[in-house]
């Protein structure tokens, strides 16, 4: 006797992963790791001087915990698309959470090709970064975790 693999339908959604709370620390480990040593991410008085009230993250911090998310759900294999629009700013000490739904769902030779909506939520409920992604996803493979 064989199991179906599980498939995926539009309108399922994955486990939600909190990420946090984010220090200046994870902020400037960030910068090192991809070169952005924009002083506002860094240097409180900087910020100040452009009007913001603290430092804040580079964005593509909160775009790499997006991705995370998703490759952790649907796997980093089958990824043919990702994009994702900045919406606020993340401060040090906030709790992002990300989540993801199923917005297209059809079958790909031995899988499925799915299609998703992507969140980055701070606590307060206010989105931080959204973003869409496509994944062709093996049989046996899809919403496993």
């Amino acid at each position: 006797m064989t199991t179906a693999a599980p498939v995926l339908t539009v309108g399922d959604t994955a486990w939600s992963t909190t990420f946090g709370p984010l220090t200046r620390t994870d902020i400037v480990r960030y910068a090192g790791a991809s070169g952005d040593f924009n002083p506002i991410h860094h240097d409180e008085e900087f910020a100040r001087s452009a009007g913001f009230p603290s430092v804040f993250s580079i964005g593509m911090l909160q775009a790499s915990l997006l991705a995370t998310f998703a490759t952790r759900w649907l796997g980093a294999d089958g990824v043919r698309r990702f994009a994702v629009r900045f919406r606020e700013p993340v401060w040090p000490g906030d709790v992002l959470t990300c989540s993801g739904r199923v917005t297209a769902a059809e079958p790909a030779g031995d899988g499925q090709r799915i299609e998703v909506e992507l969140t980055c939520t701070r606590q307060n409920g206010s989105v931080a970064v959204s973003g869409t992604a496509v994944f062709v996803v093996p049989a046996g493979k899809a919403g496993d975790d």
